[in-house]
């Protein structure tokens, strides 16, 4: 059985990270569906297409205060010869017109107020001078308008019946506005995932235990349920588990009847109380790959239960994060109904010398700034799996591909952008 344990351990096929990604986009499912209240909906997915139920707007309104008019009875206006125009109502917001507009009258008018009938244009308040005569009241017009100036037409934005928001789309400042505007009381989302989060190694120690000789406190656990949470998954942290296979499967086991996905942290490199390959070599599921050509965290291992995934990620937290941001949240956003579950991709240029080459890719933490109207992007500090502080820095990942000379300053990058809003 030792013997079999250690040959597991070095029995590893290294794939490509883009293969990687394919792997896992390959048994993605979308999560369970549930109604909220649109008060609780911020933050999540819809689980539906919302189509309009009517047009936006759904009466003709006035694009400011002024006067409702017909824009072909100012033609030849002029400061010599001005059109007068009799103003036969008043119409606040809210409020259905009564009259008409003829060639001969105009209507006062709020912004946002209902345009009467016949009325085509509103003239700004600042151009028509107002005047009282003979117990009515007038305006003058000394300039020629056009039709449809400062007037909103029926479904100008949407028509009855329009794609509003597609599924999947996170629901956000707009699209509230937007759910409420159609009378949405209540919508159909997406559940949140419940992601199940396990550190292994017995050389962790508690938020509030002292530090001791030769331990490190669990900071991997709360680092990845901010990840989780960032990707709209409910984090369920889970107590450590020690370098113990048997006990770790249990602990696991029993996580996925309990969330919908489970993440290790440690415990998959190949020493011998790495516990994870053991897991893998015995557990009932799939196991996608074991290896990836990437750094750091080229140990990750992923595999599939009954359409539940596993990731053992590095307990080092740079490529715990790195990690993280490649495979474990594109499964979260495809759960919620996201459509490109793949972080975002983009090119900046290299505001520094990278000449650390590897045979693999190497994704390094970095920070973005702007400086002559174009993108640079530099360390967020030193390119070690084992530092934490480049982490809070970190805005984008730059992606330096394998062998060659590196990146030199001045040099185009790819770089994986982080914490992008959708």
């Amino acid at each position: 059985m030792e013997s079999l344990q250690l040959s597991n351990r070095f029995r590893r096929h290294a794939i490509r990270p883009d293969e990687a990604q394919k792997r896992i986009l390959h048994h993605i499912r979308p999560g369970d569906v549930e109604q909220v209240p649109l008060e609780e909906a911020f933050g999540r997915r819809l689980a539906a297409d919302v189509f309009a139920s009517d047009n936006m707007p759904h009466f003709c309104r006035s694009g400011m205060d002024g006067f409702a008019i017909q824009a072909e009875s100012t033609v030849g206006a002029s400061s010599d010869q001005p059109v007068l125009l009799e103003v036969v109502e008043s119409i606040p917001c809210g409020s259905t017109p009564a009259k008409a507009i003829t060639g001969k009258t105009a209507s006062r008018i709020m912004t946002g107020a209902m345009v009467p009938e016949g009325a085509n244009a509103v003239v700004m308040l600042e151009i028509a001078e107002c005047f009282e005569q003979d117990g009515k009241t007038f305006i003058s017009i000394k300039k020629e308008q056009k039709a449809g100036q400062n007037v909103t037409p029926t479904g100008f934005e949407l028509a009855k019946g329009d794609l509003v928001l597609e599924k999947g789309r996170k629901i956000n400042t707009g699209e509230i506005a937007l759910l409420a505007a159609f009378g949405a009381g209540a919508v159909h989302v997406f559940k949140r995932p419940k992601v199940a989060i396990f550190a292994t190694g017995s050389e962790l120690l508690g938020l509030h235990v002292p530090l001791e000789p030769g331990k490190i406190r669990n900071s991997n656990t709360y680092m990845l349920a901010a990840q989780v949470r960032e990707a709209g998954g409910i984090p369920i942290l889970m107590e450590s588990i020690p370098d113990d296979a048997e006990r770790a499967m249990e602990k696991i086991t029993d996580a996925f009847s309990k969330a919908d996905c489970v993440i290790t942290t440690g415990g998959v490199s190949v020493g011998d109380y790495d516990i994870m390959v053991d897991i893998f070599a015995a557990w009932e599921g799939m196991t996608l790959f074991n290896k990836v050509m990437m750094r750091p965290g080229s140990p990750t291992t992923v595999g599939v239960r009954e359409n539940k995934f596993l990731f053992a990620l590095s307990g080092n937290p740079g490529a715990c994060f790195v990690g993280f941001e490649l495979f474990v949240r594109p499964v979260l956003w495809g759960m919620q109904g996201k459509k490109d579950v793949l972080p975002p991709e983009a090119t900046a240029f290299s505001g520094e010398d990278f000449t650390k080459v590897n045979a693999y890719h190497r994704f390094v933490r970095a920070k973005s700034y702007i400086e002559d109207g174009k993108v640079y992007v530099k360390m967020a500090g030193p390119d070690q799996s084992s530092v934490m502080l480049s982490i809070k820095d970190s805005d984008c990942l730059m992606v330096i591909p394998p062998g060659g000379r590196g990146v030199l300053a001045g040099e185009k990058v790819s770089i994986i952008q982080l914490g992008v809003p959708d």
